[in-house]
C-alpha cells in the first residue's frame, strides 16, 4: 500500500531527494518549503500526488496548520520527515546570541512543532513513522560546529524519549544520522559566525582533517530512506554514509575508557567506598 508523506525542507538537498523517491514509487507527498516555486517541476510531473505547502518551521502555528492541511487533503499521514535545517559554523566563542537562538529555532524547535502537530493524528490512526534527520554530529561533536551540534543533540535526546512514549500507540520513530554528503548544507544555506583570528589555526586543522573523507551522494539517500520506512521493525538510529561507522565507534570506545579510568571518582562522588 502506498504511503502518504509530510516532508519539511523539500526544496533541495535531502528533502528534495526524499520527496522525489517517494513520488517516483507511487507514494503521495505533502512537501514543505519556505518558497514552493522550487517544487513546481514536481507538481507538474506528479500532479495530485504532490501537495506543495509554504512553511517556515519556526512558526509553531503555521506548522500545526500545514500538518492538518496535509492530513485533510490526503486523508491520513504515514511518514513525517523533519528534514528542515541548516548548518551554523563558528567556534563557541564566536557565536552570537541570535545565531544560536535561530539555529535552535529551526533545527530543534521546528522539528518539535511538526512532531507535536502530527502526534494526535498518528495516535488516532494507530500507526505512522516519524523520521528526524539528525547527523553524525548529533552523536559526536566537532570543533567549529558547537551550535549546530547542540541543536542536533537536543533533537536526539527529545527523539529517544519520544520513541519510548509512542511505541504503544503503533507509532515508529527513527533518527537518521548522515555523515558528509554533497548537499548545500555547508553552502548558501549555512550561517557563518564572524571569525576571530585566535581560531584560524584550529579552523585550518579541522578543514584538513576532513579533506580525505568521501562525501556521500544525496541521490542515493532517497532509496535508503524508503528501506527504513518500509521495514517492519525500523531502527531508532541509522547512519547514512560510511564515515559515521568509523567515527562513532572510536569516540564511544574513548568515552567508555575514560569513564572506566575515572570510576573511583564516580564512586567517591556517591559516597561509596573507593
Amino acid at each position: 500500500m502506498s504511503k502518504i508523506w509530510f516532508i519539511t525542507g523539500s526544496s533541495r538537498g535531502f528533502g528534495r531527494q526524499f520527496t522525489q523517491a517517494a513520488l517516483e514509487r507511487g507514494d503521495k507527498v505533502a512537501a514543505t518549503a519556505r518558497n514552493t516555486d522550487s517544487l513546481a517541476d514536481l507538481v507538474a510531473t506528479y500532479g495530485d500526488a504532490m501537495l506543495p505547502l509554504t512553511l517556515d518551521v519556526t512558526d509553531k502555528a503555521a506548522a500545526t496548520e500545514a500538518v492538518q492541511r496535509a492530513h485533510d487533503h490526503f486523508g491520513r499521514l504515514d511518514v513525517i520527515v523533519n528534514n528542515a535545517g541548516y548548518g551554523l559554523f563558528g567556534a563557541v566563542e564566536e557565536l552570537t546570541e541570535q545565531q544560536v537562538r535561530d539555529q535552535m529555532e529551526t533545527n530543534f524547535h521546528g522539528a518539535l512543532w511538526v512532531t507535536q502537530a502530527a502526534l494526535p493524528l498518528l495516535r488516532e490512526q494507530g500507526s505512522g513513522h516519524i523520521v528526524q534527520i539528525s547527523t553524525v554530529g548529533g552523536v559526536v561533536s566537532f570543533p567549529n560546529l558547537g551550535g549546530y551540534n547542540a541543536s542536533k543533540w537536543a533533537l536526539e535526546g527529545l527523539t529517544e524519549a519520544l520513541a519510548g512514549e509512542v511505541a504503544g500507540f503503533g507509532v515508529k520513530v527513527t533518527l537518521v544520522e548522515p555523515g558528509g554528503f554533497e548537499t548545500d548544507w555547508a553552502g548558501s544555506s549555512a550561517v557563518f559566525a564572524e571569525q576571530l583570528p585566535a581560531y584560524d589555526e584550529l579552523r585550518a586543522a579541522v578543514a584538513a582533517s576532513w579533506g580525505d573523507v568521501k562525501s556521500g551522494d544525496p541521490n542515493a539517500a532517497g532509496a535508503a530512506l524508503l528501506k527504513v520506512v518500509d521495514a517492519e521493525n525500523p531502527p531508532l538510529r541509522v547512519f547514512f554514509g560510511t564515515a559515521p561507522h568509523y567515527i562513532v565507534p572510536q569516540v564511544y570506545a574513548e568515552r567508555l575508557k575514560t569513564w572506566e579510568e575515572w570510576a573511583d571518582v564516580s564512586a567517591q562522588a556517591q559516597g561509596a567506598a573507593v
